[in-house]
């Protein structure tokens, strides 16, 4: 039976069996209707048989058969409908017939009035007679296993790929004999030809998807929605090597669909768009979500004039007119990704142009300025990519050299001015601090579009396009360029590098906010200690946030590789689950932001940043276009500086210390600093937490930076055992404690200015004279 969960408690289910069949290309043929705020139409998938299963047709059935019979156990249970369907390419009438599978119905698990539920289950059938084999030969039949929630299929049918006129080139290498099974065989061959072709044939493989989808249905496929998956089978093929490897699903959102939302932009004006649900886009099309199944897509858009469609796309599309008040956008990709990436927004957004002379001067002085420093790292992208084959632009010596991407800004009208305001000046100064700092852009272009109010995010971001919340643009141009670097660091980090387990989304945000730091410096063009202190005072900040969540949120949250030594495996099928990912409390946490942006901080410190940022740009050329563990980056940044070995990092100690445990991991030096900076503004603290704090991290034993601190809270809350500390700093640490005996006789405390005039007394003979100058003036 088909796990029910708590959709507001639980992880999240990935059912697709991706072991079996594996998603490589998405076609999507839409109309967006705002009257009914219902999208509808088609998708064609395009499929290779999966890891699991590579072999003929008539291998391999009993490596499947307890998959098989366990989806089998988890349908006979449920309750199903049989629509009579008779479906044109638009729309479709249906009645439907009540039928259980097993012969007995089973009460819905979903509250008839949540909106988490999915009441609406439905079986397509091209005949009786397929109905009734539905329990005679289930347990023999091959499923396919999409994930699918909040939608409503209509039909799902076998594409006739081999009708396509020109598909015979594809045919050539067959040796087929005989007619219907033979003919099955073919459209797969010519599908695994198509989706095989190499990277410099991407314009004519696209083309050949557009036509293959295109082409005539030749038989309904078999299909049933559970609350988080669509399954498809046909009747009388047991293995994934004959099942069709292209099929076509008609269907529509429904207008509560988790994986849209439906409002108007602050103008008043109607909009839809995808805003990160945290069950992806299960209920936006049937799709396969496990990170593994990268696949490309192209997509076709409809709506009414006036509505501006943008997307997750390689090219800016531009409107074709269909007839008379409605418009048609296309947009397609050519580097494989996760469907979860896939983003759409339509509404009446307006472009923002670029007005000034000033504004795109300002943008080729960064970019020259952003161009020598990263010659050195061209060496690296002559490396052979370890990717499957696409168009990869770290291949491409003019990608190699553009450090400011193509860009445009979308905003509702109101909005306008306020983006041209700094949006428009930022990005390019953005886009070239990123690239001066991690090279080659992995995406050709950029759209950063104001998203209505309700967005519950400041940014997010996907591929070729950046969502942004209006809350970035007033007060100035810091808020709105910390949160664009932030979202163009993804463009590495999250998107051409993917964590191959979801629920490492570390490897995702913790490296966007360490590296928001360094592009934003870099745009800004701050000096050294400008830079310094900028970064001090953001990880101060951050410092308290995560303090904060840590002692307000469980535990289990707070950890960065729940799965532990089991992160990244998958069941025999490819399904698995995402970790916490429907708990309505992680969605709001800043955790898995925070811890690993400090690892990665304490990382950079140890080794030196120079050497760091070196190490982080190898590892964007090895692994870009791949998914990864946390021990992918761990692993090659400590065998890429040997020498830390010696002191004890190593992956096992990062793990056990930083991503395997809950809390916040023992402090580094200038965490401890941070710490202490960040007490030293409380009002008071009594002398047992002082104790507790000095036995705690040992401060007596820390470098002089955390004694420092740790003698001006002494001073402030005059902790009376600790005089002895301050003693002992301000005798053996003279070049730092000047500023001490400033301290000690501002409290006008008796004990602690007697204390100054003792130890001034003590080492004045042995003190710089400018020093002993200064001090005296202190204290006398």
């Amino acid at each position: 039976m088909e796990t029910q969960l708590d959709p507001m408690k639980d992880d999240l289910p990935l059912m697709a069996n991706t072991s079996y069949m594996l998603v490589k290309h998405y076609v999507l043929d839409l109309d967006v209707d705002f009257k009914s705020k219902v999208i509808e139409g088609s998708i064609v998938l395009f499929f290779e048989t999966g890891s699991q299963y590579k072999k003929t047709s008539s291998a391999g059935k009993e490596s499947c058969q307890s998959q098989f019979d366990e989806t089998c156990k988890m349908r006979a249970s449920e309750s199903c409908h049989i629509p009579m369907i008779n479906v044109s390419t638009n729309s479709s009438k249906m009645e439907y017939n009540d039928f259980a599978v097993s012969g007995k119905e089973e009460k819905a698990t979903s509250d008839e009035n949540s909106n988490h539920s999915n009441n609406e289950q439905a079986s397509g059938i091209s005949s009786s007679k397929d109905c009734c084999d539905i329990e005679n030969h289930g347990n023999k039949d091959f499923l396919l296993v999409l994930d699918c929630c909040d939608l409503s299929v209509l039909k799902v049918e076998e594409v006739d790929v081999a009708a396509v006129s020109g598909i015979e080139k594809f045919t050539r290498s067959a040796n087929l004999t005989g007619v219907s099974k033979e003919l099955e065989n073919l459209r797969n061959q010519i599908v695994h030809e198509l989706v095989t072709l190499p990277a410099n044939c991407w314009k004519e493989q696209l083309n050949y998807f557009t036509h293959c989808s295109q082409a005539p249905g030749c038989g309904e496929l078999l299909f049933s929605t559970g609350t988080w998956s669509l399954e498809i089978r046909k009747s009388g093929i047991q293995t994934p090597a004959d099942f069709p490897h292209a099929i076509r699903i008609w269907y529509k959102t429904k207008p509560e669909g988790r994986s849209v939302t439906w409002t108007t932009d602050q103008s008043g004006r109607p909009c839809v768009y995808t805003m990160g649900s945290p069950i992806n886009n299960r209920a936006l099309f049937p799709c396969q979500e496990p990170p593994i199944a990268l696949s490309t897509w192209q997509a076709s858009v409809r709506t009414a004039a006036g509505f501006v469609v943008l997307m997750s796309g390689e090219n800016s599309a531009e409107p074709v007119q269909l007839q008379e008040g409605i418009l048609s956008w296309y947009y397609y990709v050519s580097m494989p990704m996760p469907a979860s990436t896939f983003t759409i927004a339509v509404g009446c957004w307006q472009e923002v142009k670029q007005q000034s002379f000033k504004q795109t001067a300002a943008t080729e002085i960064n970019t020259e300025c952003s161009l020598p420093s990263c010659q050195t790292d061209f060496r690296w992208h002559e490396e052979i990519c370890g990717h499957v084959e696409y168009p990869c632009r770290f291949q491409n010596p003019a990608a190699r050299l553009q450090a400011v991407i193509p860009h445009r800004v979308f905003a509702p009208w109101c909005l306008m001015e306020s983006c041209e305001e700094y949006l428009l000046q930022l990005i390019p100064q953005c886009l070239s601090a990123a690239y001066a700092t991690l090279g080659t852009h992995p995406f050709s272009r950029l759209d950063v579009l104001i998203v209505p109010s309700n967005f519950s995010s400041l940014g997010m971001a996907s591929p070729h396009i950046i969502f942004l919340s209006q809350s970035v643009l007033p007060g100035g141009s810091h808020l709105c360029g910390t949160r664009l670097c932030h979202e163009i660091a993804h463009a590495w980090f999250g998107l051409a590098i993917g964590a191959r387990d979801w629920t490492e989304e570390w490897i995702s945000e913790g490296f966007a906010t360490f590296l928001e730091d360094i592009f934003w410096s870099r745009a800004q063009q701050l000096s050294h200690d400008e830079k310094k202190g900028q970064q001090e005072l953001k990880a101060l900040l951050r410092w308290r946030r995560l303090r904060d969540e840590v002692q307000n949120s469980e535990e289990e949250l707070q950890v960065l590789r729940p799965k532990k030594e089991s992160t990244g495996e998958l069941s025999e099928s490819g399904a698995s689950v995402v970790k916490y990912g429907l708990k309505a409390e992680k969605i709001f946490m800043q955790v898995h932001y925070l811890k690993g942006y400090f690892l990665l901080r304490s990382l950079a410190r140890t080794i030196g940043e120079v050497s760091y940022l070196a190490s982080l740009r190898k590892f964007v050329v090895k692994f870009h276009g791949q998914l990864v563990l946390s021990q992918d980056f761990l692993s090659m940044l400590l065998e890429d500086i040997p020498k830390q070995k010696g002191s004890g990092l190593t992956v096992e100690s990062i793990f056990q210390d930083w991503l395997d445990t809950s809390g916040i991991p023992k402090l580094l030096p200038d965490q401890l600093v941070l710490l202490l900076e960040s007490l030293l503004e409380e009002k008071t603290l009594c002398p047992r937490i002082l104790q507790c704090l000095e036995r705690t991290y040992r401060l007596r034993e820390q470098d002089a930076e955390v004694r420092h601190r740790w003698c001006e809270l002494i001073i402030k809350h005059k902790y009376e055992p600790g005089y002895g500390d301050i003693e002992r700093f301000l005798r053996e640490d003279q070049a730092m404690g000047v500023y001490l005996y400033g301290e000690l006789m501002v409290n006008e405390d008796a004990k602690q200015q007697e204390l100054a005039r003792k130890c001034f007394a003590a080492a004045q003979e042995h003190m710089d004279a400018s020093s002993a100058k200064v001090v005296a003036e202190m204290l006398f």
